[in-house]
């Protein structure tokens, strides 16, 4: 993103600027800061802003540019809920600034404020009473009037009254700011690294310029790691933990098999050496056989023997 403040021309197609924003509006009407909080600080249908003394109607963006503030807010909120270090409002909610010239009431799209800001946003406040730590806007293009409130005047009265980030969004690139309080006290540039804008008050929380653009859904940021830290970490936090369960089981599958083949193996040596004395007392059995028909044998030879023996003592007696 250039450092070049210098205002682009409005997009092709956009109106000439218009003597009244809208019908019946009170843009210009000089009024008392008492009068503004009371009669037009509530205005549903006209959004005012107050520049010393001054009623400046707020400029409406087109719907396009409307999404792409959509989608931050969704981003911030995904943020927030993971960690919730700050809480936001939307324009209904404006803040004062007592700027070294003049004071003035701003009601930017979006408001940001840390929970270490001294001044604590409160649940019953109608009005923030410090100062924001980063204002948003979605940029109207209507007229080169609108353009220029956000670009440059606001730009000037943020970063006076000490607004450390201010963004500007649209639905074109070339028209998106992003600017944080230097040394000097004045608004440079945020530049993107890798196509990233980090915020230094909100720690952690980055995007991607380009899907300021795409809006990716949050299924296709939950595994991006620009984002993966902190849209639906608990769905990644049980992805793993469901990964993790899974490949234990694998595990224990496979442990369980090589406790399978293993009993396997000593059933099929046992099995073995089961055969083996089968064989064993088979072969003895034979042997025992063998040699009792062997002595069998011999005490028939024997007994034969001694018969004719004793047959040819008889006749030798004869």
């Amino acid at each position: 993103m250039s450092s070049n403040t210098a205002i682009a021309d409005p997009p092709a197609g956009s109106p000439e600027p218009a003597a009244s924003l809208t019908p019946g509006s009170e843009e210009g009407r000089l009024v008392s800061e008492d009068t503004y909080w009371r009669d037009y600080y509530f205005e549903s249908d006209i959004h005012y802003e107050w520049n010393d003394g001054r009623l400046e109607q707020k400029p409406v963006s087109d719907y396009a540019t409307y999404l792409v503030c959509q989608w931050f807010l969704l981003l911030l909120s995904h943020f927030l809920k993971t960690r919730p270090i700050a809480r936001h409002v939307g324009l209904e909610m404006g803040f004062r600034m007592r700027l070294r010239d003049r004071v003035v009431i701003r009601k930017p799209d979006l408001g940001i404020v840390h929970n270490d800001n001294p001044q604590p946003l409160l649940f019953h406040d109608r009005s923030y009473h410090g100062i924001f730590d980063i204002c948003l806007e979605g940029l109207s293009d209507q007229d080169r009037r609108s353009i220029e409130r956000d670009t440059l005047t606001k730009k000037a009265e943020y970063a006076a009254a000490g607004v450390p980030e201010y963004f500007i969004l649209h639905r074109e690139p070339r028209y998106q700011r992003f600017y944080r309080v230097n040394d000097a006290g004045i608004y440079a540039p945020i530049e993107p690294r890798d196509g990233v804008i980090a915020s230094q008050v909100l720690p952690g929380f980055q995007f991607r310029l380009s899907d300021l653009i795409e809006q990716p859904e949050d299924e296709a940021l939950r595994d991006d790691p620009v984002y993966a830290e902190f849209v639906l970490p608990k769905w990644r936090e049980d992805r793993e933990r469901a990964e993790a369960e899974a490949q234990r089981a694998e595990t224990e599958a496979q442990r369980a098999q090589l406790e399978a083949q293993r009993a396997e193996t000593e059933a099929q040596r046992a099995e073995a050496e089961a055969q083996r004395a089968e064989a064993e007392a088979q072969r003895a059995e034979a042997e025992a056989e063998a040699r009792s028909e062997a002595e069998r044998r011999a005490r028939e030879a024997e007994a034969e023997l001694a018969r004719l023996r004793a047959q040819a003592g008889l006749q030798d007696d004869q």
